[in-house]
């Protein structure tokens, strides 16, 4: 769980930087004064010890939109203007030695690899259910090394495919595992196949490390079915 919480804070300041809101890390939360983008909190605890304090102070309160995310479910914030928006679940898989990514010549399924510049960038981001480009995620991730954005494609680099599935993996500086987000599947892929595609691609990619993040309803079903375990609850918190 702890671990979960700690890359999870590291890839939300990593997104929110690029909007010009990097945030504050304490030693109990990570929190930005100034409103971060769609879908992504204004405050992440770090320590169960985390208390209401800790997250408000660092926030914007009365913006539209305020959430914060309280990883170890130990916050009430309903008598501070806030009410629980979800309930979800960190995972956890440990380090296994990687399997070999699906691949087309062997299986007729996509091929994983990372999104090779911006317009692959855009493709991937279109499949992933942001058509216009509009979104949280920008082309300046590319950039971030901490960073890797992966595909199921279907057809080859530059001859205008598009991924069916994806996930974005991110390494937060100092944290010993690899967190999973953004994990999707479109085009008649499966989330079982997904799934499947994006652990393999990421474990060759990080070799030896446990892979973290966190789900609730059919994609932590999913999670489970494919070597995840339960790591313990969060909350999401949304101002009223």
């Amino acid at each position: 769980m702890f671990l979960a919480a700690a890359d999870n804070a590291a890839w939300c300041r990593a997104v929110c930087r690029l909007h010009g809101a990097p945030g504050r890390l304490g030693p109990r939360a990570w929190t930005s004064g100034r409103r971060t983008p769609p879908l992504y909190p204004d405050a992440v605890t770090l320590s169960p010890d985390a208390v209401a304090a800790d997250v408000l102070a660092g926030i914007d309160t009365e913006a539209a939109g305020a959430s914060v995310k309280d990883s170890f479910a130990r916050l009430d914030l309903a008598p501070h203007g806030f009410d629980m928006l979800f309930e979800a679940q960190w995972i956890h898989r440990p380090a296994h030695p990687p399997a070999p990514a699906p691949s087309s010549d062997a299986s007729g399924g996509p091929v994983w690899r990372e999104a090779d510049g911006p317009e692959e960038f855009a493709r991937w981001l279109h499949a992933w259910g942001d058509g216009d480009g509009s979104g949280p995620l920008t082309p300046g991730l590319l950039a971030d090394p901490a960073v890797t954005v992966l595909g199921g494609w279907t057809a080859g680099p530059g001859d205008g495919g598009g991924p069916v599935a994806g996930v974005i993996a991110h390494r937060g500086e100092g944290v010993a595992a690899v967190g999973l987000s953004n994990l999707f599947a479109a085009d008649g892929c499966t989330a079982d196949a997904a799934w499947a595609g994006a652990v393999a691609a990421v474990s060759a990619r990080f070799p030896g490390l446990p892979l973290v993040g966190y789900e609730h309803g059919p994609d932590l079903a999913a999670a489970l079915r494919h070597g995840f375990a339960p790591a313990g609850p969060l909350r999401v918190w949304l101002a009223r």
